[in-house]
């Protein structure tokens, strides 16, 4: 537990309501949506305000108190649990639109506000912020920023790194910087902003962000192509890509996964086939209408067995939010569902899909495999029983064969779901340990006692889903 004098210090920055430490609250925050995975922290705050956060982190910087800062839980990694207790940090009260700027198309937000309640906000006025990650109605944008969210629309418009322009940080000893700004152009330095994108809470707080937004596109349409054989499907990602067409969204679903999303949502989902892709394109009507024909004829030259057209925008939204749905649905199959990210180039998706499926078969596990294709990223999710000691042996082993495998073919160990606890002993298998070693240089140069969100991204020990009790 805190020092009774770190605990009073604390308190007067916040006040009282805004501090908590009884075992209920601290219970609520010891865990995110990584399975079987969980520590308690010495207390959760809620700041109101920047200055309140540098100085809160200027007190545990001084006491080596650990902090975690925190959005939504969504996390798949283990990267919001507090594995060394310390401070859990809410920005529940730090959750306000503060500009949308249409002469500059940027929106400024703090880092509590909801995805889908900013898109709304943006879209509203008639502009677009195309990052979708699939927790968008619950996850927050500092959550986003952190994690370097992906999402469906990540082929076409790329992920959160690519619409962050400027961020307010509070540093390790309680320092406040500004990076960045409402600007198309800025080489001024060391690009301080990407450095703070995806770096999982592990070097600095943000306390505001401003995000680059475009014009809404004009129209889109979505299209479903159906397979009996998953390599083919797979091979329609990289002839689709190759033929220098770039969908908004290229998605692929096998069997398991078909079924029980369709299970789950009901919406009329084919579960007799192998396999599908669901394929979207947005922009002006006549080039949607062309590259949808084109890569329809591309589906059917690799043997899709049937080409689908969403009849209307009610329908296409029901598939995507179908889509969306997969983890959830998955999870209603057993009391434990482990999904993870392995992300290859576009053109060896079909010997990645291949070899899930033969791991799968080697570990006797049941896999459901989905993911955006188009961008080469694909979750392997599997249904398991943490109180199945044996079975999660051969669950971590089959990950483990499957990141490799991802490497293996040029790819990486993490698309877009982070590092964190769950991943930090694979992460030399693609960084190597020179690569290792810069990362470890930043680290110990911006936060010296090591106070922001330690044992992440950094490995202490083989991987382990274990309760950790404090």
């Amino acid at each position: 537990m805190l020092a009774n004098e770190v605990r009073e210090k604390l308190i007067a920055i916040v006040s009282r309501e805004n501090f908590e430490d009884s075992k209920t609250e601290r219970l609520v925050y010891s865990y995110d949506a990584t399975p079987n995975f969980q520590s308690l922290p010495d207390a959760v705050i809620s700041p109101r305000n920047t200055q309140e956060v540098a100085e809160i982190l200027k007190v545990c910087n001084e006491y080596k108190v650990p902090i975690v800062p925190r959005g939504s839980g969504t996390n798949l990694c283990g990267g919001t649990c507090p594995t060394e207790g310390g401070i859990v940090l809410l920005f529940k009260q730090m959750n306000q639109i503060l500009e949308i700027d249409e002469e500059n198309l940027t929106v400024t937000v703090q880092p509590g506000v909801i995805t889908l309640d900013m898109t709304n906000a943006v879209e509203a006025r008639g502009l677009f912020y195309p990052p979708d990650p699939s927790s968008m109605k619950i996850s927050t944008i500092g959550g986003n920023i952190n994690e370097n969210s992906g999402g469906l629309r990540g082929l076409k418009y790329g992920v959160t790194r690519d619409y962050v322009i400027a961020l307010e940080v509070v540093m390790p000893n309680g320092d406040i910087i500004r990076t960045g700004g409402k600007l198309a152009k800025d080489v001024a330095g060391y690009d301080l902003t990407r450095l703070m994108v995806g770096s999982e809470g592990t070097l600095g707080i943000i306390t505001e962000a401003t995000l680059k937004l475009i014009p809404m596109p004009e129209t889109k349409k979505t299209m479903l192509a159906l397979y009996q054989d998953l390599s083919a499907a797979a091979r329609s990602v990289s002839k689709i890509i190759a033929n220098k067409i770039i969908p908004t969204t290229l998605e692929f679903l096998d069997q398991p996964t078909l079924k029980v999303v369709e299970d789950f949502a009901q919406i009329g989902l084919p579960t007799d086939v192998q396999a599908v892709l669901l394929i979207e394109q947005d922009g002006p009507a006549e080039v949607v209408e062309r590259d949808l024909q084109k890569m329809a004829e591309i589906c059917r030259q690799e043997q899709a067995v049937s080409i689908q057209m969403a009849a209307s925008e009610e329908e296409a939204d029901a598939l995507r939010t179908a889509r969306r749905a997969a983890l959830s649905a998955i999870a209603r199959l057993k009391p434990t569902t482990i999904l993870e990210d392995a992300t290859v180039p576009r053109s060896e998706i079909a010997n990645m899909v291949q070899a899930i499926n033969e791991i799968a078969d080697k570990y006797k596990l049941d896999i459901c495999t989905f993911g955006h294709a188009g961008d080469g990223n694909l979750h392997p999710t599997c249904a398991t029983d943490a109180r199945n000691h044996e079975e999660m042996e051969r669950v971590e082993q089959a990950f483990a064969e499957i990141f490799s495998k991802a490497i293996e073919l040029g790819g990486t160990i993490t698309g877009e779901h982070g590092v964190g606890a769950m991943k930090a002993p694979y992460l030399e298998w693609k960084l190597k340990k020179e690569g290792i070693a810069v990362m470890t240089a930043i680290k110990q140069a911006l936060d010296p006692n090591n106070i922001l969100n330690p044992g992440k991204v950094f490995a202490k020990d083989s991987r382990k889903r274990v309760v950790v009790t404090r």
